[in-house]
């Protein structure tokens, strides 16, 4: 009996914890977004006017508290669209300025300036702020604005003209920071789509030197055969084939060669890796390497895959994980040929940041998607670790 009547707030409770859960999860997600930072901004300007709800509701402006919270809170609330449409910054701008004359309150157009100055550009953002230093001019020239404002002008210099001033210096001096970001964005994206097409290049240059090797030796063989077969009525066929490995080869410059291959030595194959364990050695990282004999058997296109993975796996371990150990492995199992390098992370982050362009592994990840293979990379529990995965090939 205990057990069943104590079941349902149990039951219960662990609801109420999985609805916690993805309330939390869901405020993860947000954080940090624009629309998050639209409603934190939108919030914390209501609350600021919230504190003169009690001195609109005295003054002479037909406003209660009621009526004065709900038109305080529609004047916040134009912040959520300050960059959802075009005009976005100009509404809370424009609704601060009636706030001014109307209420006598200067919260909203400090807000609003920043935004204008941050979303519209420096040029926007002085031209709203001298627009609300002639609104203010004229309406600090009344009688009755502000209440507190005495004879002196000095205090409409003190107060009104600092309030604009700040705002949008500051608002100006994020919109610098934000297109010094845009710049650095770009500069990535333009610098990863590079290494992309280098990659791709070197892969072009790979196949050429390779595929145009075994054409060649196809050529000359179907020459030599053909010399062979004179006189015989299969001659004929030697002489058609050594053609077809001529003009094949032709084909392969005029589309590799021509339209922009790197050039210079092929990629090496599986062979090289000890001469890389040496050099990475030299650097601090001792390297084990560990190679089924039948790897060697696969494509020279598929060695090379191999070598780059590895060569920016080393390099990439001399940068972040100085004097670590690092492990490579490369299996050939029934239809594929995997290569795995791991190295623990180092116990402290180095005191000066490594010099990277943080495009080697998008290099990699495009040969080995090239070739139809598959690509990992990422951090485990107290090690870093590589995987790539080509299809085998048969052996040559």
């Amino acid at each position: 009996m205990h057990d069943q009547a104590a079941a349902p707030p149990m039951r219960r409770a662990a609801a109420a914890g999985r609805r916690l859960g993805r309330l939390w999860s869901l405020m993860e997600r947000w954080r940090g977004t624009p629309l998050a930072v639209d409603l934190l901004t939108a919030a914390g300007c209501f609350a600021l006017m919230s504190l003169d709800i009690p001195g609109l509701a005295q003054a002479d402006n037909a406003l209660n508290g009621a009526a004065a919270t709900a038109v305080l809170a529609l004047g916040a609330a134009t912040l959520l669209l300050r960059r959802r449409v075009p005009w976005g910054p100009w509404l809370p701008y424009a609704v601060s300025l009636v706030f001014i004359g109307w209420l006598h309150e200067l919260t909203l157009v400090q807000f609003a300036l920043y935004s204008v100055a941050r979303y519209r550009g420096r040029a926007a953002g002085v031209l709203a702020c001298g627009g609300y230093l002639a609104v203010c001019a004229v309406a600090y020239a009344m009688p009755d604005w502000p209440a507190h404002r005495g004879e002196s002008v000095s205090q409409f210099l003190a107060l009104v003209v600092p309030v604009g001033v700040l705002a949008t210096g500051v608002g100006i001096a994020a919109n610098r920071v934000d297109l010094v970001r845009a710049l650095e964005a770009k500069g990535a994206e333009t610098a990863l789509l590079q290494a992309v097409q280098d990659e791709r290049t070197s892969v072009a240059g790979d196949v050429h030197d390779f595929v145009g090797r075994e054409l060649t030796m196809l050529a000359v063989r179907a020459e030599v055969l053909s010399r062979r077969a004179r006189g015989e009525r299969w001659g004929q066929d030697f002489d058609e084939l050594s053609e077809t490995a001529r003009r094949a080869h032709l084909l392969l410059n005029e589309i590799v060669v021509r339209r922009g291959s790197g050039g210079g030595a092929p990629t090496p194959g599986l062979e090289a890796l000890p001469r890389l364990a040496e050099e990475s050695a030299g650097a601090g990282n001792e390297v084990e390497v560990s190679v089924d004999d039948t790897a060697y058997n696969q494509s020279p296109l598929r060695q090379a895959a191999i070598y780059r993975v590895v060569q920016e796996c080393l390099t990439n371990a001399a940068k972040h994980a100085p004097g670590q150990p690092v492990r490579v492995t490369v299996r050939l199992t029934p239809d594929r040929l995997r290569v795995t390098v791991t190295n623990p992370l180092p116990p402290a982050r180095p005191t000066v940041p490594p010099v990277s362009a943080g495009t080697g592994t998008a290099g990699m990840e495009e040969r080995v998607r090239t070739m139809g293979g598959e690509f990992w990379a990422g951090r485990g529990e107290d090690s870093y670790e590589v995987r790539a995965e080509l299809p085998r090939s048969s052996p040559t």
